[in-house]
C-alpha cells in the first residue's frame, strides 16, 4: 500500500451545552370560601403530595395567605395551575393559584 502523505484532518466538534429549563413556582392563594379538605385533596391529586405535606401546605395557605406547592418547568407549572382551576370550577370553589419565576 503506497504512502499517501499526511492527509490527517482533525475535526473539531463544537459542544453545545444545553441549559437547564427555567423553573417556576406554583403558589396557592387563600380565599374565604374554599374548604381546607378540598385544598388538601387538590394537593394530593394534582401535585402528588403525601397527606402530611398537603396538610402543612394547606395550613401555610390558610395562615399566611399563600403557600408554595412546588417548583416545576414552565409547561408543567402551568398545566398544574390549570388543573387546580379546573377542579375548583368543577366543585364551585374560588381556589386560585399563580405561577411565578423561581
Amino acid at each position: 500500500m503506497p504512502y499517501a502523505g499526511d492527509r490527517t484532518e482533525l475535526v473539531h466538534k463544537k459542544r453545545e451545552r444545553l441549559k437547564e429549563p427555567e423553573e417556576y413556582r406554583v403558589i396557592l392563594l387563600n380565599d374565604n370560601y374554599t374548604v381546607m379538605e378540598f385544598v388538601v385533596e387538590v394537593l394530593i391529586v394534582v401535585f402528588h403530595k403525601q397527606k402530611e405535606d398537603a396538610t402543612r401546605i394547606m395550613l401555610d395557605v390558610h395562615q399566611k395567605g399563600k403557600g408554595t406547592v412546588g417548583v416545576y418547568p414552565w409547561d408543567i407549572a402551568h398545566t398544574k395551575a390549570n388543573q387546580v382551576h379546573s377542579l375548583a370550577r368543577q366543585y364551585e370553589f374560588p381556589l386560585k393559584c399563580i405561577v411565578e419565576k423561581a
